[in-house]
């Protein structure tokens, strides 16, 4: 039996894993076109026909939108920047609440906040670490303006019941898609199921241009209102009919003509990437070894999951192992990966804590020193963010094992070696117990 690395033992690799890095030729020649061009922006913050940007912003958006059947998308310069365009134009305000999900970035969560809601937090389905439809359900008051839905590690959440909820009560549906490109549901492709859905083309996400971001909507209306928001609203309002002034203060929220130029060449790979991702991942999960204790989070049979991450289950009763010893085993076993140096192997417990945990909900600052949005005098409701209000939340942070040894970087060469990490610790699970005893 091979010794661990753990306990002395030579590790299975020391060769950085390969970098998530898919920027070619075809993206390095449209840079040069458009530097050649001279036009890098083209956006006017004043109501005109470069009010909506240049020419690579509008076939960006318009190449996205047609890649998922939407009508409209709408450029920004980050998924941040969707998130909180999309809350702003679903005409949220102060005295609001909008129902998030506990286990995401804390950008799904702190776009609510930017325009003086509160955040509510309903809890999560094991199965697949979105927003329990029943929980959201629990949490609606007739202060309930918005639900942002995030499709965690890239499985969609139960969108037929949230929409059937959200329909019932007059509220506005934001897909938080920034892990979930390509993904489906139920046939339909994620980011058109609700009224505005808002992905990302940050640098670690599936395909990217650095920074940027997109949101889709069928609605027209909605679509203008990102424009605006998107681009100094309240300068642009003297110049054209605007049906609503609500959140229309504006920001700049533009994105660059290089980085929607990028973005034009990434979708284009982005099913193909996505495509190796699920054979890497097939090929992990059928050949993981029988480890006590651990099981891996299978999506549901009506979905199409695009793994921005990955779940196993791991019971520490039944493994006789903490969670924490047994990930140290792994890292010690694996090395980090090219241009995340820093980072350690692409593995964790869990994913975030539950956001509720964060400072800025335990003490209800964010606006100033006065309590605002909480204790905002226009907010009628109770806030509770204690311990244990999203228990299923808890358990899978306490529980999960997430990694991201998928990614289409990767060859199966790779992904054995990753492998190989887990069989060793599979049979040295003994020596493991008792280093642990040892070391408590």
């Amino acid at each position: 039996m091979t010794k661990l690395a753990l306990l002395g033992g030579n590790p299975v690799r020391s060769k950085l894993f390969p970098a998530h890095n898919f920027i070619g030729m075809e993206e390095k020649q449209k840079v040069m076109e458009i530097l050649n061009s001279g036009v890098l922006s083209r956006f006017l913050g004043v109501w005109h026909d470069d009010f909506y940007g240049g020419d690579e912003i509008l076939a960006f958006e318009r190449e996205w939108a047609d890649n998922y059947q939407a009508k409209y998308g709408v450029s920004v310069n980050s998924c941040t920047s969707g998130l909180y365009a999309a809350v702003g134009a679903a005409a949220v305000g102060p005295g609001d609440e909008v129902i998030v999900s506990p286990y995401t970035m804390v950008a799904s969560v702190t776009a609510a906040i930017a325009f003086n809601a509160v955040p509510v937090f309903a809890d999560i389905d094991p199965k697949n670490f979105c927003l329990n439809p029943k929980s959201i359900k629990e949490r609606i008051t007739e202060r309930t303006k918005a639900i942002i839905v995030v499709h965690l590690f890239g499985h969609p959440a139960d969108m037929d019941e949230i929409m059937a909820i959200a329909d019932a009560h007059n509220i506005t549906v934001i897909e938080d898609c920034a892990q979930a490109p390509n993904a489906k549901y139920k046939g339909r492709p994620v980011g058109t199921l609700g009224h505005m859905g808002v992905f990302s083309l940050n640098y670690h996400k599936h395909i990217h241009s650095g920074e940027g971001g997109i949101v889709l909507t069928n609605d027209e209306r909605l679509a203008d209102r990102l424009c605006l928001i998107r681009n100094h609203a309240e300068a642009v309002v003297n110049g054209r009919e605007v049906d609503s002034l609500v959140n229309m203060v504006g920001f700049n929220f533009r994105l660059g003509e290089i980085e929607a130029g990028i973005g034009r060449m990434q979708l284009l790979k982005s099913h193909g990437l996505l495509d190796k991702r699920r054979r890497n991942l097939d090929y992990f999960n059928k050949n993981l070894p029988e480890i006590k204790g651990l099981s891996i989070s299978k999506p549901m049979d009506y979905v199409e999951h695009s793994y921005y991450a990955a779940a196993l289950n791991y019971n520490a009763d039944q493994a006789g192992l903490s969670r924490k010893t047994f990930l140290q085993a792994l890292h010690a076993e694996l090395p980090e990966t090219e241009m995340r140096k820093g980072h350690g192997p692409l593995i964790s417990g869990g994913y975030v804590k539950p956001i509720y945990l964060y400072p800025m909900f335990q003490q209800q600052i964010a606006y100033g020193d006065k309590g605002c949005p909480f204790k905002c005098p226009h907010y009628k409701g109770e806030i509770n963010y204690s311990v244990g209000i999203c228990p299923e939340t808890e358990k899978a942070h306490a529980t999960i094992i997430t990694h991201e040894y998928m990614q289409p970087s990767l060859e199966i060469s790779d992904i054995d070696d990753v492998l190989m990490a887990f069989k060793k610790v599979a049979n040295n699970m003994e020596a493991l117990r008792q280093f642990e005893k040892n070391t408590s």
